[in-house]
């Protein structure tokens, strides 16, 4: 069988080649503390959009930092009892999506809310100083070493998506002992992440996760497409890598595999063995990691790409909230 990265065999045991910080737990635990203390308080806004079965609304929230953070919440019409909920995550640079293709969600009898990423494509705000969409850069924003790593933008967005899931498990119209997350790419690391951060998370099915193993994809010779700014960063203000090792110690503190150990979620992760967008052992680095009930949909032939009968499949997997 043709391949990009470790045979599977190897895959199915690998335990990733970035390094991890060693006050990481620390780290997240003092971040929660944060996070928690701004409780779940949200704005929720009558959408223009209308919908025969489902009410419409924009969501607002007060995040980390301060930053105003949007999302898109949809519940069923005139219903008087608790319903499940699915959280959804975008894709890199990216936003959450037409209205329209969290419907059929709403006929599974279930609340959907879907994030706006910080910064990105849609209408989160990135409190570095600037309004509207950065396009990427978020990997490395606050990788610099002279300043703590809690200026890592991608710990603020791993928060907003527990915030989230906690804001939606509040709202007297979902039973917060029966909410989901799913997404892909960036969408499949923020799944890992809300999972990990919010342990009442019941399911949570990340599709190819985005943000795994850093230096695993460096050694590959990957460090492009999405994970370009990597290459930029050394180029720019580490061209001898004199800084590598404690450059990607950084990066583990945003690095999904590290987080892995902490979800409690029962997980249906997809993997197609031909990404090179986000190498497959990256993924597994996470995949291994993980204690919780666990299962692969393995794609030999396919890479980043849209995978056939999968969306059926985490369909059939959400039944079980």
């Amino acid at each position: 069988m043709p391949q990009v990265d470790k045979p599977l065999a190897e895959l199915l045991t690998y335990q990733g080649r970035n390094p991890c910080p060693p006050d990481l737990d620390s780290f997240w635990d003092r971040s929660l503390a944060e996070m928690h203390a701004l409780g779940t308080a949200c704005e929720l806004v009558p959408a223009s959009v209308t919908a025969r079965h489902a009410e419409c609304f924009d969501l607002y929230f007060t995040g980390v930092g301060g930053a105003r953070v949007h999302a898109k919440y949809l519940r069923p019409k005139n219903s008087r009892i608790r319903h499940p909920a699915v959280v959804l995550f975008h894709g890199y640079s990216g936003n959450s999506g037409d209205w329209f293709e969290k419907l059929a969600w709403l006929n599974e009898g279930c609340c959907v809310a879907a994030l706006d990423c910080r910064g990105q494509g849609g209408f989160s705000e990135d409190v570095g100083g600037v309004k509207g969409p950065t396009l990427r850069g978020h990997i490395i924003r606050g990788l610099a070493l002279e300043q703590p790593p809690e200026k890592l933008l991608y710990r603020d967005i791993f928060l907003d998506t527990a915030q989230l899931a906690r804001i939606v498990m509040s709202q007297p119209d979902v039973d917060p002992a029966r909410v989901g997350a799913t997404g892909g790419s960036q969408g499949g690391a923020l799944t890992l992440a809300c999972a990990a951060l919010e342990p009442a998370i019941k399911l949570a099915a990340p599709i190819f996760p985005f943000l795994c193993d850093y230096r695993r994809v460096w050694e590959m010779d990957l460090a492009k497409d999405a994970y370009e700014e990597l290459r930029t960063y050394f180029r720019h203000f580490d061209p001898l890598h004199q800084q590598e090792e404690a450059l990607f110690t950084r990066l583990g503190y945003i690095d999904c595999q590290f987080l892995a150990k902490r979800i409690r979620a029962k997980v249906l992760m997809a993997v197609g063995l031909m990404d090179t967008i986000c190498p497959p052992s990256t993924q597994f680095a996470a995949y291994n990691k993980i204690t919780a009930p666990k299962e692969l949909a393995i794609y030999p032939d396919f890479g980043h790409e849209g995978l056939p009968g999968l969306s059926d499949r985490i369909r059939s997997f959400m039944t079980g909230l």
